[in-house]
């Protein structure tokens, strides 16, 4: 006899068939001991009809006749053995033995199955996929009715606070969304977005035309292709300001500003007066984002500089340099230049110390400020207003990296950290030599030596020092030099 799970039998007739089997069962060699078990799990069954209001259909229970491991044929049962089986599963196959169903804490069925072997450690990946997949709910349909109303500021609000690529795999759903770039009001919306640590645009040694950007937050390298930039000649990044970074040729002819995300270029007019000499580069915004324009400042050592203004679009010279400022100014071109307020901070080493100058009233200054002892590779870097400075300390054969803090009272360096002793020791007895590539808040600092290529990343505020990912070769496993870079706040909407 075969129990049909079928439909037109109630959950309360169907355990009655099962109870009149049971003699069946104490027939067997352990009729005693299967008979009890029998009515324990009936017992069960008829507590799980009480709760479920007399019906199994909540249940998915299949009641089906499971034979023993015997030969069976269609006409003889040897032993006379006869098993029930309950498919929690509707798309399981039956298996060939005996189980226990016990209430869980949650009122759910668990399956125990002493002949069949644990289920196969899972790792955690596929164990939270499976968690995903079970919480999805397909007959869970977004209802157009509600979302198409749905504010088109507050879209644009979420959409400005997501990461960055985030954003970029969005652009590529509609047109719509790929036009949220040129929109006015989301360009609101990310102003209004507190900056997060700056990305880094580097130049390989490898490639010198193409360049590299890391992003801190992902701790992922990209590599884009600015296709505007001139290809037949070397173009160095020298400054950063509102998400646009400035190039320079390195014959220091031509300037160029880019946005590295979204591919917006210009190229500057012609410089009014001719440096063929080697010249620092500053950049700032004029208010507190690119929308308001930004300057471009640039200076040489014997006192030549010019401004450039992207709301005139025009190189000026708006005076002298001071007569108190000896010249030359003998500039460290190490060091990228710093902008705090709309003022420019260039370092000098003869008379060590700091010339700064200030875009809005055009005056110069001049700070003598003596550098550390054993200093080398030093550089300016800001974070919220102060002026830091970052250089290699040698002493002996042991060198480390130091951060100092320029004290606005005394003018004087004091020194606020240094890298872990433990990462100091690969430098023991080597010459090792600096590159800082990004001096916003968040430095990255390039260090090598002969059996050494190592990038970190130092947080100014959060005193933490990290190890940068070795950027590769895209679509290969070749390991690049960086030769130089700076550092520059992503921005979605900044227009060159």
């Amino acid at each position: 006899m075969v129990c049909d799970g079928g439909g037109g039998i109630s959950g309360g007739d169907w355990v009655k068939r099962v109870w009149w089997r049971a003699p069946v069962v104490a027939e067997s060699g352990r009729g005693m001991e299967e008979l009890a078990m029998l009515r324990q799990l009936i017992g069960q069954l008829q507590d799980l009809l009480y709760l479920y209001g007399g019906s199994l259909d909540h249940l998915h229970l299949r009641p089906s006749i499971l034979y023993s491991h015997q030969n069976i044929t269609n006409t003889n049962i040897n032993n006379n053995t006869r098993w029930c089986d309950f498919n929690v599963d509707d798309g399981s196959a039956d298996d060939c033995c005996n189980f226990m169903i016990s209430a869980g804490k949650s009122g759910s069925l668990n399956m125990v199955e002493p002949c069949k072997p644990p289920p196969a450690k899972k790792y955690r990946k596929e164990r939270n996929r499976g968690k995903l997949i079970g919480n999805e709910n397909p007959s869970e349909v977004m209802d157009q009715g509600i979302w198409k109303d749905f504010p088109e500021d507050l879209f644009e609000a979420v959409i400005a606070r997501l990461p960055v690529a985030t954003v970029f795999r969005f652009r590529s759903v509609c047109r719509k969304w790929n036009s949220l770039l040129d929109s006015q009001s989301f360009s609101q919306h990310c102003a209004q977005v507190p900056q997060v640590n700056p990305w880094f645009y580097t130049i390989t040694h490898e490639n010198v035309n193409s360049g590299a950007m890391y992003d801190p937050s992902l701790k992922k390298w990209h590599h884009p292709t600015i296709s505007s930039l001139p290809t037949k000649m070397i173009i160095l990044p020298v400054a950063s300001a509102g998400g646009l970074v400035c190039f320079l040729d390195i014959g220091h002819r031509n300037f160029y500003v880019c946005n590295p995300l979204t591919q917006s270029f210009k190229e500057l007019p012609a410089r009014s007066v001719k440096v063929w000499s080697r010249v620092a580069v500053g950049m700032t915004l004029n208010g507190e984002t690119v929308d308001g324009g930004y300057k471009i400042v640039w200076v040489g050592c014997n006192g030549e500089y010019e401004l450039y203004d992207s709301v005139k679009s025009t190189w000026t010279r708006p005076g002298s340099m001071p007569s108190y400022i000896k010249l030359p100014l003998s500039l460290n071109f190490r060091s990228q230049a710093v902008s705090i307020g709309g003022t420019l901070y260039f370092m000098r080493s003869d008379p060590e110390g700091i010339v700064s100058y200030d875009t809005v009233t055009g005056i110069w200054k001049q700070f003598i400020i003596p550098a550390p002892h054993h200093l080398s590779d030093h550089t300016l870097a800001e974070c919220g207003g102060r002026i830091m400075l970052v250089g290699l300390l040698t002493k002996n054969a042991a060198t480390c990296v130091c951060i100092w803090e320029l004290q606005k009272m005394t003018l004087l360096w004091k020194e606020v950290d240094r890298m872990p002793n433990i990462w100091c020791l690969d430098f023991y007895g080597k010459h090792v030599r600096m590159t800082c590539l990004g001096n916003k808040g968040l430095l990255m600092l390039s260090l090598r030596s002969r059996q050494m290529n190592r990038l970190v990343t130092y947080n100014v505020m959060s005193r933490e020092w990290v190890k940068v990912p070795g950027c590769l070769v895209p679509r290969g496993r070749k390991r690049q030099w960086i030769a130089c870079g700076t550092a520059f706040h992503p921005c979605l909407t900044a227009t060159a």
